[in-house]
């Protein structure tokens, strides 16, 4: 889903990657049922420590060849950077987990796997951390008992909003809308999937749902981790690279 603003797009890979994750049908009541959640949690990164906090944001930036390419083409996150997918943070008890869509549907990932898929040749992860004004903090914890209710929700190959299934930063988009009494709170935006020194389909895109044998959503509107990276709702806390 790419955004006519300038937003970077949510992940369209559907990689099959050996990752130590949660699978999609495992279940998450040992995670969320008769325990407190972790507030903080810390990371070795860069030769120093970052404290992640609960309810925090990743931004990642994956490598997915033409489609992520074309991606970024035509989007841009805060400060230039390309981001291709995100994830919420989950801290249980000594546990750090990302809750994402990805794969086949909406799942828990531990952190460092989360953060190892996008190590690039200096030893830098390409991601970047963003954290909710002082303001909207309160809107945390709702944000994540309602992704996590969603784990096992089939993953949005479409990327079409609202369709009973989540792609990345759609997940994110309805659990703060729903935290916030289910009012917007990040923006949805017009999406566009062509070239724009052409102004025609990029390729990548074009096979890719002709594949999935479903019209491109072109113009639909959509959510994106880039548009998201900008929003004035939150802070950038940290950037691995």
């Amino acid at each position: 889903m790419i955004n006519l603003n300038k937003s970077s797009l949510f992940t369209v890979l559907l990689v099959t990657i050996n990752l130590c994750h949660f699978s999609c049908k495992s279940s998450h009541n040992k995670l969320t049922s008769n325990s407190s959640i972790t507030q903080y949690a810390s990371f070795n990164a860069d030769t120093t420590t970052f404290q992640f906090k609960n309810g925090d944001i990743l931004f990642q930036d994956l490598d997915c060849g033409d489609l992520c390419d074309a991606i970024e083409k035509v989007t841009h996150g805060i400060a230039g950077k390309s981001f291709s997918h995100i994830g919420l943070v989950y801290l249980r008890n000594d546990s750090t987990y990302i809750i994402e869509a990805i794969g086949k549907c909406v799942q828990l990932t531990l952190l460092n796997t989360f953060m190892n898929r996008s190590v690039v040749n200096n030893d830098k992860n390409k991601i970047i951390v963003g954290r909710l004004i002082a303001k909207y903090q309160q809107l945390n914890d709702s944000a994540l008992q309602f992704a996590l209710s969603k784990i096992g929700t089939p993953y949005d190959e479409a990327f079409i909003y609202n369709n009973q299934k989540y792609y990345c930063s759609e997940l994110i988009y309805d659990a703060y809308k729903f935290a916030n009494y289910n009012k917007p709170f990040f923006q949805l935006e017009p999406m566009t999937f062509k070239d724009p020194s052409t102004g025609e389909t990029f390729p990548a895109w074009t096979k890719y749902y002709s594949d999935l044998k479903t019209p491109i959503p072109e113009r639909q509107l959509g959510c994106n981790p880039a548009g998201i990276s900008r929003s004035h709702h939150i802070n950038i806390v940290k950037s691995f690279y």
